[in-house]
């Protein structure tokens, strides 16, 4: 009786757990826990309605995952890229998703999955329609938050094709921790809107056309230049801290 209590107990904290895991995976996703933003177990464990100690085993293993880091004096935070993690990331990024598209065309998608693809990469160009319906340049926060879900969707969907939980799981943490970096990111114009759909079309093509070698170069491409905004976006952020630096010394 007591080991049927003892079973009972600890699935319901392994399953507090998983929720509080979530629940941080899905405040950093979201840019509501910045990176270098504090982690305040007391907080979320408020914010869950639960005890301090599944969220302290959650925030345990997002440490152990590489979202968040601990440092001396600010204790858990949400981690800081470097601009070789950036290079590392889109690195292992190109080298599975590129593998999985590959896969994928081989085995040839049925017609409703090619649909929901192309679905997803449509929702991007219709943003397109908004901006120009309004007369927007640039897309607002609301707005830029549907293109990351309907862009970060693509890609989820076509890594699902691989019926393979460990590269999924992979490809997601890689994707999330470059979301953190890329949360500073603004609004994109039509140019740029319309760049991606291109994009995205050209790997669906691909893939439809059950031509691989064409789709993994696409996909190549795509990432690559997704890697280059990135590494272009550091560098400008990076500009802009020196500066703000030097003209802060400078006026003490």
């Amino acid at each position: 009786m007591k080991a049927k209590t003892k079973s009972k107990s600890s699935k319901s904290n392994y399953t507090i757990r998983e929720k509080a895991y979530q629940y941080i995976q899905s405040r950093i996703a979201s840019g509501n826990l910045p990176s270098g933003g504090a982690i305040s177990e007391l907080l979320l464990a408020k914010e869950l309605g639960s005890s301090r100690t599944p969220v302290r085993e959650a925030i345990s293993q997002l440490v152990s995952e590489g979202l968040l880091e601990q440092t001396p004096n600010r204790g858990t935070i949400v981690v800081r890229l470097t601009r070789e993690d950036i290079v590392d990331l889109y690195e292992l990024r190109e080298a599975l998703e590129v593998y999985v598209v590959a896969k994928v065309t081989r085995e040839q998608l049925p017609a409703e999955d090619l649909k929901r693809l192309e679905q997803l990469s449509d929702g991007i160009l219709s943003l397109v329609d908004e901006l120009h319906a309004t007369g927007e340049s640039y897309l607002n926060a609301e707005q830029m938050q549907r293109f990351i879900a309907a862009d970060r969707g693509f890609h989820t969907l076509l890594m699902a094709f691989s019926f393979n939980p460990r590269i999924r799981k992979i490809v997601d943490e890689t994707r999330l921790l470059i979301r953190i970096f890329a949360m500073r990111r603004v609004g994109y114009d039509t140019e740029k809107l319309r760049d991606i759909h291109a994009q995205h079309a050209a790997i669906l093509a691909a893939i439809v056309s059950k031509d691989p070698e064409l789709a993994m170069r696409r996909l190549a491409e795509h990432i690559q230049i997704s890697r280059q905004e990135r590494l272009d976006e550091f560098d400008r952020n990076r500009r802009a801290s020196t500066i703000e630096r030097s003209y802060l010394d400078l006026n003490l």
